[in-house]
């Protein structure tokens, strides 16, 4: 994400977040802090995979509609080699569980940034 201008909304949105978050981070250090060596130390490696990890969050993103966490680990899954028929299989799960909310994220905004995502590599 080295690029000045956001080449679509994807990226945009990924642009805007961590554009809020340092803006935060500037207003509450110590709580981004705390905040982001947590997070850190949930997605490590263990029994379960970078990978897997973002799976699950990427499913808990849909199932609470938070696009913003939503487009994030749609790219989190492919840095860490999930491939579209394995996002599409977790998205399948959180549907089961999230109904159509988690359904029509899964068919627009999900595909949309795997889409977006793979045309920047």
């Amino acid at each position: 994400m080295e690029h000045l201008q956001p080449r679509n909304s994807t990226e945009e949105a990924l642009h805007e977040y961590k554009a809020g978050l340092g803006v935060f981070t500037q207003k509450m250090p110590g709580i981004a802090q705390y905040y982001n060596a947590f997070t850190e130390e949930c997605f490590k490696a263990g029994a379960l995979s970078k990978k897997d990890k973002q799976l699950i969050a990427l499913g808990i993103s849909l199932y609470s509609q938070d696009e913003y966490c939503i487009i994030y680990h749609v790219k989190g899954c492919l840095d860490e080699g999930a491939n579209e028929q394995e996002i599409l299989e977790a998205v399948g799960v959180t549907a089961a569980f999230g109904g159509g909310a988690a359904m029509s994220q899964a068919v627009t905004l999900v595909q949309d940034c795997i889409q977006e995502l793979n045309q920047l590599h």
